[in-house]
C-alpha cells in the first residue's frame, strides 16, 4: 500500500530551494540590458526637460498675472505676484528632478 505524497503544491511552505530560479535564491536581480538602456534614456528625458518646466511655469505665472491685472486694475502687483508663484512652482519641479535623479544614479550604482 502507498503512502499519501507529502503536499508539494505552490503553496507548500516545504519547498526546496533547488526549485527556485538562483535570482531568487540568492536575493540578486537580473535586469534585462535592454529594459537597463531604456530606463537610463528615460532617465535623461527626464532631466532635460527640467529647463522647459522651469520656464513654462514662470511663463504661465507671469501671464496669469498679468491679465488679471488687467481685469481688476492693480497693475503692476499681480503680475509680481504670480511671477513669483511661478518661480517657486519651477524651482519645485527642479528640486525634484533632483531628488529623482539622486535616486535612479543610487539605483544605478548598487545595481
Amino acid at each position: 500500500m502507498q503512502s499519501a505524497p507529502s503536499n508539494r503544491g505552490e503553496m507548500s511552505q516545504d519547498s526546496d530551494e533547488q526549485r527556485l530560479h538562483p535570482s531568487v535564491v540568492t536575493g540578486r536581480r537580473s535586469i534585462d540590458p535592454a529594459a537597463r538602456t531604456t530606463k537610463r534614456a528615460y532617465d535623461a528625458l527626464s532631466a532635460s526637460s527640467v529647463g522647459l518646466e522651469l520656464g513654462i511655469s514662470v511663463i504661465v505665472g507671469l501671464l496669469f498675472g498679468w491679465w488679471l491685472d488687467k481685469q481688476i486694475g492693480t497693475q503692476p502687483w499681480m503680475m509680481l505676484l504670480f511671477l513669483v508663484f511661478g518661480l517657486i512652482a519651477g524651482f519645485r519641479g527642479v528640486m525634484r528632478a533632483v531628488g529623482r535623479a539622486e535616486k535612479a544614479g543610487e539605483v544605478n550604482d548598487r545595481g
